[in-house]
C-alpha cells in the first residue's frame, strides 16, 4: 500500500509552466489521487485561472488539488516563505488525518517523470530525504555552446562524486548515484519535517538550509539515479541564486566569460577531512579528542558539537565539518576544463594507489 503523501508547490506567476507541473502529477504511475498542494504567492499573471481552466477541461482529475493564495509582503516576499508555507500546509493534511506521510516538494516550472512519485516512495525505504537529479528540460531551446558546457558541468560532478566514492563511500548513498538535493525534487517524512523545526524562510538555498538541519539530527540522505526531475532553462526565473541565475551565468560563458569551478585538490581534501571525522566519531573519548584536534576540531569545538548529542555519524560529520569550514580559507578555483582534467588525473591516481595496496596485502598474505 502506498504510503500516504503531498506533494507541495511554491508558485508566483506561473500560468503558463504550472499547468504542465500539475499535467504531470496526474500522470503518476501510482494508484487513487495524487494529493497536491500550491501556495500561489503575489501572482499578477492569472496563474490561479489557469490551473482552474486546466481543472475543467479534465486534465487534472487525478488530483486531490488545493490552491492556497498569499500576498506576501516586504522581506518575506520570496521562494522560502512561499515554500514553507506550502510545507506546513501538506504537513497540517497529512497530520488531519493522523498519517505520518511523506511530503514531497518540486518547483512550479518543472515537469516529472510518470514514475517520480513511486521512486521517491521506494527510495525512501532505505533512507530519510531523498533528492531527485535535475536533468535540463530539453523541450526548450538551448543553444549549442551552452549545452555543450551543461555537459562539461555534468562531468565535474560526476568526477566529485567518483572521489567521494573511492575516498569515503557512504553505505546508504551507494553508487550510481547524482548529486543533486534542491527544491525541484525533495522528499521527507512529515515527522522529520517537524523535529527540525520547517524549512527555514530564506530568500535562496532554503532548500539546502532544510536539508542541513535534517542531516544535522542525522538523517540519510539519498541521491537516487531513479529519481529525476526536469528544469525550466529559462534565464529569467523567480529566484536571484536559483536554476535562471545558474543559466545565465552559463549563457555568459557560452559567449566567453570563464566558468570557474574548486579545484580537484579542494574536493580532495574535504572528502579525506569527513572521512577522518567519520573515523574518529568511532573511537574512544580520549582517541577521539586527539584524532579530531589533528583535524582542526579542538577540545572545545567536539563539546559544542557532541552538546546536544549526536545520534549517528551523519550529525557528527556534518556538525563538526561545517565548524571547520568556517575557518577554512575559500576553496581555490579554476576554469571548467582544467578542473576536468585534474578531477580524471586524480581519480586515476587514488584507484592506481588502492590497486597498489591491495596487490602488497595479497603478497604479505
Amino acid at each position: 500500500m502506498m504510503r500516504p503523501c503531498v506533494v507541495c508547490v511554491p508558485a508566483r506567476n506561473e500560468a503558463a509552466r504550472l499547468p504542465l507541473l500539475l499535467e504531470t502529477l496526474a500522470s503518476q504511475d501510482v494508484e487513487g489521487q495524487v494529493r497536491v498542494v500550491v501556495l500561489a504567492n503575489n501572482c499578477t499573471d492569472g496563474t490561479v485561472e489557469a490551473v482552474r481552466a486546466a481543472e475543467e477541461a479534465g486534465r487534472l482529475d487525478r488530483l486531490d488539488l488545493r490552491i492556497v493564495e498569499a500576498v506576501l509582503e516586504g522581506a518575506d516576499a520570496h521562494v522560502g516563505t512561499a515554500r514553507r508555507m506550502a510545507l506546513d500546509e501538506g504537513a497540517a493534511w497529512l497530520e488531519q488525518g493522523g498519517e505520518d506521510g511523506i511530503l514531497l516538494t518540486t518547483d512550479a516550472d518543472a515537469r516529472l517523470p510518470s514514475h517520480w512519485l513511486s521512486a521517491n516512495l521506494r527510495a525512501l525505504e532505505k533512507a530519510e530525504i531523498v533528492g531527485g537529479r535535475l536533468i535540463i528540460d530539453g523541450d526548450e531551446a538551448i543553444a549549442p555552446a551552452v549545452a555543450d558546457l551543461n555537459a562539461r558541468v555534468e562531468r565535474y560532478w560526476a568526477g566529485v562524486r567518483r572521489l567521494e566514492e573511492l575516498l569515503d563511500p557512504a553505505p546508504h548513498d551507494p553508487a550510481p548515484r547524482h548529486g543533486d538535493h534542491t527544491g525541484a525534487s525533495l522528499a521527507f517524512p512529515v515527522s522529520l519535517y517537524r523535529a527540525v523545526g520547517g524549512l527555514p524562510p530564506l530568500p535562496c538555498g532554503e532548500d539546502n538550509a532544510l536539508v542541513g538541519l535534517m542531516r544535522d539530527g542525522g538523517a540519510r540522505l539519498r541521491h537516487c539515479p531513479e529519481v529525476s526531475v526536469l528544469v525550466s532553462a529559462r534565464r529569467d526565473g523567480r529566484v536571484s541564486g536559483g536554476m535562471a541565475t545558474e543559466m545565465e551565468r552559463r549563457a555568459r560563458a557560452a559567449d566567453g566569460e570563464a566558468y570557474l569551478l574548486p579545484e580537484a585538490a579542494f574536493w580532495e581534501a574535504l572528502v579525506l577531512r569527513r572521512a577522518a571525522l567519520r573515523r574518529a566519531f568511532t573511537l574512544p573519548d580520549a582517541e577521539r579528542e586527539a584524532a579530531c584536534a589533528e583535524i582542526g576540531l579542538g577540545a572545545g569545538d567536539l563539546a559544542a558539537v557532541l552538546a546536544t548529542g549526536c545520534p549517528n555519524v551523519i550529525a557528527f560529520v556534518e556538525r563538526a565539518d561545517r565548524l571547520i569550514g568556517t575557518r577554512t580559507p575559500p576553496a581555490p578555483v579554476c576554469d571548467i576544463d582544467t578542473a576536468l582534467e585534474d578531477l580524471a588525473s586524480l581519480a586515476a591516481e587514488i584507484e592506481r594507489r588502492g590497486k597498489t595496496a591491495k596487490t602488497s596485502a595479497r603478497k604479505a598474505a
